[in-house]
């Protein structure tokens, strides 16, 4: 299912949910909506599904204008991050319930339902209630509900953030491949980046209800057009500056310069922005072309085999994601390095420049 919106745009109560969005999603394919919260994302799924008409604008499937048709005509199943169950119906009735309203014989039922309860590990409780279940248990039971719908269009709003850390990891991997192999178009809300480049397919970055940037999902990681896409994408957050570009050197602060190297040779000399991820940030000095710094450690977050440091290096707060676990005390001066080839260089309005 093609589906296509044009120019959307939502206002309520004097603020912009959506501004001018136009994107193209094409059919059978994993699509993404990337940003943080207040973003539109939410908004623009329902936008999707007709449970919320534009302001302006228009939404088109398969070139048919279905701006102000129902949800019930749309072909759509959609799974919110705060699941929804019918009470009073067992797990395998939950999930059942959009093929017993279509009329799909009880064989054709069973195998379905069999089959996706397998997948989300649902299988020993089709015979509970929601209320016997854990909020992550209710949460594959939605989830279960739309993909056993084989709808056209799938469209899911954080499915995965009630799970839990391994069963979240498993249906990464495997949510791509289900969806592939039914067909279905699939639209996939998150606020997390490596989710997005988990999951691949095409992403759209957003930020304040307009959308920044769509693309293959790597290419949009790897080659961000502006400063606001760029940070967006990254998670730790975006490392960023303001330097200044005179004759062959780079200036930062007024003090610490490097090289122009052969990717900015042709950047006009003048004010601008660079931004680099925080695992380009190393703790100890570097090598011959690295910049060294120095600055106090405000924080030492351990995460399985990474630690991220959070640094206080004057006029910028920077965080450096390092391998390993190090034990590092708030205040202690450590010495951290970058390779400027790393560097994101952007126009004072954020525009990316190389």
């Amino acid at each position: 299912m093609t589906i296509e919106l044009e120019g959307i745009t939502l206002r309520r109560d004097g603020t912009d949910y959506l501004r001018d969005v136009s994107l193209t999603i094409e059919p059978g394919g994993f699509n993404i909506l990337l940003g943080p919260t207040l973003s539109g994302k939410t908004t623009m799924l329902r936008m999707m599904a007709g449970l919320d008409k534009p302001d302006a604008g228009r939404i088109l499937v398969e070139g048919e204008d279905v701006t102000g048709l129902a949800v019930q005509k749309r072909g759509v199943a959609m799974v919110y991050q705060q699941f929804i169950n019918y009470p009073s119906m067992s797990v395998y009735e939950n999930i059942a319930s959009p093929l017993r309203v279509v009329g799909t014989s009880r064989n054709e039922i069973d195998r379905r339902v069999n089959e996706v309860s397998d997948l989300l590990k649902l299988g020993p409780m089709l015979r509970r209630k929601p209320a016997e279940l854990s909020g992550g248990q209710q949460q594959r039971t939605a989830l279960a509900r739309a993909l056993v719908k084989r709808a056209p269009l799938v469209l899911l709003d954080e499915p995965l953030a009630n799970l839990d850390y391994k069963l979240r990891e498993e249906l990464r991997n495997e949510l791509p491949r289900l969806f592939a192999d039914s067909g279905s178009t699939v639209v996939y809300a998150t606020a997390e980046p490596a989710e997005a480049l988990m999951l691949g397919g095409h992403t759209a970055t957003l930020h304040e209800g307009a959308i920044t940037q769509f693309g293959v999902t790597h290419e949009v990681y790897r080659a961000p057009a502006d400063l606001v896409t760029a940070a967006t994408f990254s998670d730790p957050p975006l490392n960023v500056a303001a330097v200044v570009k005179r004759g062959g050197e780079f200036v930062m602060d007024d003090t610490l310069t490097w090289g122009v190297g052969g990717g900015h040779a042709a950047v006009a000399d003048g004010e601008y922005r660079l931004g680099f991820r925080a695992h380009h940030l190393s703790l100890g000095a570097g090598g011959e072309h690295a910049i060294n710094l120095e600055g106090a450690v405000t924080i030492a977050e351990i995460s399985g085999s990474e630690t991220f440091v959070h640094l206080d290096l004057g006029r910028h707060q920077w965080i450096c994601q390092a391998h390993g676990i190090h034990q590092l005390d708030v205040g202690q001066r450590v010495t951290v390095s970058v390779n400027p080839d790393r560097f994101m260089l952007f126009s004072p309005d954020g525009a990316r420049i190389q």
